[in-house]
């Protein structure tokens, strides 16, 4: 069993890196990328240090208001390079971005069969 020193470790290290890795999606350059990434684990230190938390197996985050927005676009018929123009992003950040929102909110490809016109 690892020790806790190890874990915390191992989780801010992998905090640091996602927010890197999502950084770089966004089109930042990778100086940018790592002192974002750095920054967040710094963040999760000091807000967070010295608190017992537990995340469960099935957790994830819900859809923020900018995913939300890319993907109601998306789904009305925008395509991939012209979300990736119009927000600033590369085309794989956006087709990322898409693949993540299907995993999180994975009612977003059923239609509803009591849907309501707008």
């Amino acid at each position: 069993m690892k020790s806790m020193e190890a874990r915390r470790n191992e989780l801010l290290a992998n905090a640091a890196s996602a927010a890197a890795t999502a950084a770089r999606a966004l089109g930042l350059g990778d100086d940018f990328a790592e002192q974002i990434g750095a920054a967040v684990a710094d963040t999760l230190a000091e807000d967070w240090g010295g608190q017992t938390i537990y995340f469960p197996q099935d957790a994830s985050f819900k859809l923020s208001p900018r995913e939300r927005e890319i993907l109601n676009a998306h789904r009305n018929g925008a395509t991939v390079p012209g979300l990736a123009k119009r927000y600033r992003m590369s085309e794989q950040g956006i087709r990322k971005l898409l693949a993540r929102a299907n995993f999180r909110d994975r009612n977003l490809n059923q239609m509803s069969l009591f849907r309501t016109a707008p």
